[in-house]
């Protein structure tokens, strides 16, 4: 028993389909643990402000850990811990530290999430990793905005000048860190979006009605249910 010629190009049809859409989730797989990758680092590295040539005093400021030059010795001091608020010199500084951070959680918790492909729906996995990265994208906007909010402490000035004041760095120059950090915004909100695409193409690998070309009037269009089911004698 031979596949008629529609069910045959249903089947190619189908077997294409899959395959893309397997090697566009594989990619989207790849791009999450890069995007990861590049949260913890902007959460980690100090450098999101920094010094110029007309600072008075070299250094750089993170979210929490900082370093200000010793006018004297020319040697930095740093200080600033994650686990000790009170080192951190701004209130806003931790407030953007908890944003950040907890957007960094969230797309760790992505690749966790990783493993529900595995005795979950794949729909309901992209859908919900979908959320959590589109909840990233928020709280890294969130925490980009209020970060400027605490270029006033005295510490920031003592490097950046004291013309520096909330949103205005004086001499002071936005480092690599920070850029990323707004990059990233970016990227969250494409794999959001192409984790929902994903999501809605795992509803229906096939669509529900696949017009025949070359159909005869009346044939309508060929079912997915019996796509692989009709066979005409041999």
């Amino acid at each position: 028993m031979d596949l008629l010629p529609a069910q045959e190009a249903a089947k190619i049809y189908h077997t294409n389909y899959v395959r893309n859409s397997r090697a566009i989730g594989v990619m989207w797989a790849v791009f999450t643990i890069c995007f990861a990758i590049i949260t913890v680092v902007v959460f980690i590295q100090p450098y999101w402000i920094g010094d110029s040539v007309d600072t008075p005093q070299a250094g750089y400021f993170g979210l929490f850990h900082y370093c200000i030059g010793n006018a004297l010795t020319s040697e930095l001091t740093c200080k600033g811990s994650v686990f000790d608020f009170n080192s951190i010199p701004s209130p806003a500084f931790r407030t953007a530290m908890f944003f950040v951070g907890t957007s960094m959680l969230l797309v760790v918790g992505t690749m966790v999430g990783f493993s529900m492909f595995f005795f979950c729906s794949a729909a309901n996995v992209y859908k919900i990793c979908a959320w959590m990265q589109l909840a990233s994208a928020v709280l890294m906007v969130m925490g980009c905005m209020i970060y400027p909010d605490g270029w006033d402490s005295e510490q920031v000035k003592s490097m950046c000048g004291q013309r520096t004041d909330k949103y205005s760095l004086g001499n002071c120059t936005v480092r690599w860190a920070y850029i990323l950090a707004i990059i990233s915004i970016l990227d969250a909100v494409l794999l959001a979006l192409l984790s929902f695409t994903l999501g809605n193409r795992q509803d229906s690998l096939l669509p529900d009605d696949f017009q025949v070309e070359g159909a005869g009037e009346g044939s309508g269009a060929l079912k997915k249910t019996d796509a692989f089911h009709l066979l005409k004698p041999g």
